[in-house]
């Protein structure tokens, strides 16, 4: 869906290829009450900030909470339809409001049925394969995956 697109410049007629790079809480970051969603267009980094408010007007309005990856790709398909309607200009930050949040994610559940069909949103790593970990999340502290081993390892896997 918005993780991974190309879309054309209106003003440039130019391929730019979006790509998702992370999700960042700016509360650390940039003192900010947002969420950062960062994208690579072709290669250039783009920030798409999103008021930390349109998780809780999420839950009051529909019952339903915004997930890391219904984040990702509302940020994508705005950042998508910016471009489109020229309104890309090159700039490093973008601001959503809590209405466009909102919006950008209805009409991604829309699209895709539900949350839960959403595409998983890829572990940025040329040597890291998601299928090699089965469920497995290879940020976890402890597991070599976080110190960057391309495969699993029997210490990987969580032991209760």
């Amino acid at each position: 869906m918005y993780e991974d697109f190309t879309v054309t410049d209106r003003w440039t007629s130019e391929p730019l290829h979006c790509t998702w790079k992370g999700t960042v809480v700016a509360i650390a970051t940039r003192h900010a009450d947002a969420t950062d969603i960062r994208f690579a267009v072709n290669g250039r980094p783009v920030w798409i900030a999103m008021p930390n408010v349109a998780w809780v007007e999420m839950k009051k309005s529909t019952g339903h909470v915004i997930t890391d990856r219904l984040a990702a790709q509302a940020a994508g398909r705005y950042l998508k339809m910016a471009i489109e309607s020229g309104y890309d200009n090159g700039r490093e930050m973008y601001t959503m409001t809590v209405t466009e949040v909102l919006d950008h994610a209805n009409a991604v559940v829309n699209e895709a049925g539900s949350t839960s069909t959403l595409p998983y949103l890829p572990v940025i790593s040329d040597d890291v394969k998601p299928e090699n970990f089965l469920g497995h999340l290879p940020g976890d502290p402890g597991s070599d995956a976080y110190f960057g081993a391309a495969q699993p390892n029997s210490n990987d896997r969580v032991k209760l």
